[in-house]
């Protein structure tokens, strides 16, 4: 069964969860999306998100009053699919509407911008066949936005991120768990030396935009 990570923002931990595939996510409310909805494509054994961003689709749903389908939701950076420092890596996005009709889907990114509940909702030229919702979090690094610097003492969804990019890629040896402790610091600076780059060990937006490109 599926692993769930699950970053409190209330309580600023991380909480970790084992479901089934069939069922509801942490946070969610009946059955309005399970595991394996969010899970999607993915086939990972080991999920990651916010407590809000599971919150803020609990109030979306009320808002819509009808089942939601989600065509795409979780992915992890070395599993590709999206582009850039996408918020799928994070868990804080999904792509939802794609068995709707156009003028529905409309309605739905329409009553999504109104809600106020998420950071962005792409415009209907970028994604004319379903509706992109996110709840990105923090100041982005670099200046055409993506993720946020993230440093020893830092803890969430874009940790793991960093995490599970350094593992894949054999830069850090340990366990995925969002926080970036001493272990995490030296990958870091372990990538940074072998990218030619600023070895500090703090993941701005240069750092942020290697590990992107080495997908």
């Amino acid at each position: 069964m599926p692993k769930i990570l699950i970053y409190n923002n209330d309580t600023n931990k991380i909480e970790v969860y084992t479901r089934a595939l069939t069922d509801p996510m942490p946070y969610i409310d009946g059955r309005i999306l399970t595991v394996q909805e969010f899970r999607g494509s993915s086939n990972s054994d080991i999920l990651w998100t916010t407590k809000y961003f599971m919150k803020d689709f609990n109030a979306f749903r009320k808002i819509w009053g009808s089942p939601i389908y989600v065509g795409y939701a979780f992915k992890r950076i070395w599993q590709g699919g999206h582009t850039g420092m996408s918020q799928h890596y994070a868990g804080l996005a999904m792509d939802i509407g794609q068995n709707l009709t156009t003028a529905m889907r409309d309605k739905m990114r329409i009553e999504a911008i109104n809600s106020g509940l998420f950071s962005y909702i792409e415009p209907r030229v970028l994604t004319p066949t379903w509706v992109h919702i996110d709840s990105r979090m923090g100041k982005p690094a670099c200046s055409t936005g993506g993720y946020p610097l993230v440093k020893s003492g830092s803890k969430g969804v874009y940790v793991m991120i960093l995490q599970d990019a350094l593992i894949y890629k054999g830069y850090l040896k340990g366990t995925l768990d969002g926080l970036f402790g001493p272990a995490t610091k030296t990958g870091v600076i372990n990538f940074q030396r072998a990218k030619g780059l600023s070895a500090d060990g703090i993941v701005g937006c240069n750092t942020w935009k290697a590990i992107v490109n080495m997908f």
